[in-house]
Order: structure tokens, then C-alpha cells, then sequence
């Protein structure tokens, strides 16, 4: 998996196929979609249009998806992910990842109310990896992992899977560092991705916290980039990097695009890396608090296992 990929979420109807087009001419080669972005129909023109053109091959790109919430049953779990290949008009993908370890009921597409979940008894995500391994058996996707999965679930499915995850896309930005996580997934052969590793200022302000902090205000973040002639991006980029993490910001700007991708060049002294250790707040923008509705089984405490 190329370390930097291109991070699609939020990306709005017709730019998101401008902004792979653009990213895959810059040289990116990973790109990272899921089902519920709604977008990967356009995703796919872009994809297709690139190899049709001779941009670059299929074997030379490495997509992941993941699968939404309502498809958790394990006969589920096939259909989505055809459903996900035919928008990406691919046959097969690099990576599919259980986006949440929060069943809804089937044809529940967004859950506002108790009744629209199941609790983890309900729906072990044991059963839904059983559909994911199918998957890889059926030749739809090459690897298989999850996506905001704490240490202890990560833990629990390594022990009752035949096989392992491949990768746990998490949240990791120097805001919210993730060195537990980190030491669990490299003691277990478990990847890390890092989403919002620029503290993902432009999502909905209904998942926005009162007065969060600004990653790109940050005084230090700033200082090493002055001193550098970096932009602060490039340098929590090539910090998230060197920790052996991959890492997949998104843009649809032309510029950026290229800034970020640049990132995989630069190197940051132990002194630098450090600096950046030490202004952790151990804070999470994106805590899972909207999935917590009255009554309902999920709360930020059992879906983060703190």
C-alpha cells in the first residue's frame, strides 16, 4: 500500500472526479473511498478514464473501500461490496475495511433512533467477518481489515478470525497521537492508516466539539514549517510518515494535492519528531458521539473502549 493516498470523504458531486483525475496525473496511486461517501460512482469515471488513457494501470493502483453500517449480516456483506466494485467499475479491490463496528438494522441507512441499531450481541462483528473472509475466498478483494476499531476489539477479532486484518484506519494527527494503538498494531502485523491527519476543519459542524483546537494555528506546527519552508500539511504529513503510519489527506485543490504527495520526501530530525510528541492533547475531533442517541446501545466510552 503506497504510504500517502488520496482521501475522498467529504469531497463534493463533481469535484471528487476532478480531484482523483488530478491526483492520480500527480503521481498518486492509493486512493481511499467508502460506500457511505457517496461518491464512488464518479470515483470510478476517474479511475477508468486514467486507465483508459494510459495514466496508469489497474495493478500500479491500490483502492480501498469500506463497508457501511446496515450491511454488518454476513450474507450482507458480498452484495455491498458488488455493489461498491460496480460504482468503482472495478473487479476486484486492494483493501475493504468494516468502516464501523456499528451494526444498524438492514435498509437503515442512517440511524437517528434506538430502534435503527443492533448491539454488538445482536451482530458479533465476529459474523460479519465472516462475510469479509468470504470476500477474499471470492476473489473481490485482495486484503480485508477495519476502521475505527479500539485496541481491545482489534485484540478480540485477531483471536476469533482466520484471517487477520490487514490494517486499522484510525484517527491520528498530532492533536491525538495514537502511541498505544501504534504499539498494538506493530507487536500484531496490524497496518495503521491515518484519517483526519490535518484535524478535518471542513467537516459537518454538527461533529464539530465548542472550541476545538486548530491544528494548523498550533505555534509549533507553525514555527518548524516557517523554519523549513514547508506548509504546516507537509510537515504533520511526513511526522505521520516517519512513524510508519499511512496516511490519506484529502484535497481537492491542484496545489495541494501536490504539496501533500511532496510530503513523502521530506525527512524530520528525532529533534523535530519530538517537538511534535509533545504538543499531544490526546483529543479526538472525530469522537463517535453521534452515535450515541437515547436509549441506544453505543456510547463514545464502549465504542473507543475507554
Amino acid at each position: 500500500m503506497p504510504i500517502l493516498g488520496l482521501g475522498t470523504w467529504k469531497s463534493k458531486k463533481g469535484e471528487v472526479y476532478t480531484a482523483v483525475k488530478e491526483a492520480i496525473k500527480t503521481g498518486y496511486r492509493h486512493i481511499d473511498c467508502a460506500a457511505i461517501y457517496m461518491n464512488e460512482k464518479e470515483i470510478g469515471n476517474a479511475i477508468k478514464e486514467c486507465i483508459e488513457e494510459g495514466i496508469v494501470k489497474r495493478e500500479d493502483l491500490w483502492i480501498t473501500s469500506k463497508l457501511w453500517n446496515n450491511s454488518h449480516a454476513k450474507d450482507a456483506v458480498i452484495p455491498a461490496l458488488k455493489k461498491t466494485l460496480s460504482d468503482l467499475q472495478l473487479d476486484y479491490l486492494d483493501l475493504y475495511l468494516i468502516h464501523w463496528p456499528i451494526p444498524f438494522k438492514p435498509q437503515v441507512f442512517s440511524a437517528m433512533r434506538a430502534e435503527h441499531y443492533l448491539s454488538l450481541e445482536e451482530m458479533p462483528i465476529s459474523e460479519t467477518w465472516q462475510g469479509m473472509e468470504s470476500a477474499v475466498e471470492q476473489g473481490l478483494t485482495r486484503n480485508i481489515g477495519v476502521s475505527n476499531f479500539s485496541i481491545k476489539k482489534l485484540e478480540d477479532l485477531i483471536s476469533n478470525s482466520t484471517i487477520k486484518p490487514a490494517v486499522n484506519q484510525v484517527e491520528i494527527n498530532p492533536y491525538f497521537q495514537q502511541d498505544a494503538m501504534l504499539e498494538f498494531c506493530n507487536a500484531n502485523n496490524v497496518y495503521l492508516t491515518a484519517y483526519a491527519p490535518l484535524g478535518s476543519s471542513d467537516r459537518p459542524a454538527g461533529m464539530k466539539g465548542k472550541d476545538e483546537p486548530v491544528l494548523f494555528e498550533d505555534p509549533i506546527l507553525n514555527e518548524l514549517a516557517g523554519k523549513k519552508g514547508l506548509s504546516v500539511a507537509q510537515i504533520i504529513l511526513a511526522w505521520i510518515r516517519q512513524r510508519g503510519i499511512s496516511v490519506i489527506p484529502k484535497s481537492v485543490n491542484p496545489d495541494r494535492l501536490k504539496q501533500n504527495l511532496e510530503s513523502v520526501n521530506i525527512e524530520l530530525s528525532d529533534e523535530d519528531m519530538a517537538l511534535i510528541k509533545g504538543i499531544n492533547k490526546n483529543r479526538r475531533f472525530i469522537d463517535g458521539s453521534f452515535w450515541e442517541v437515547p436509549g441506544g446501545p453505543y456510547t463514545v466510552q464502549n465504542l473507543w473502549d475507554e
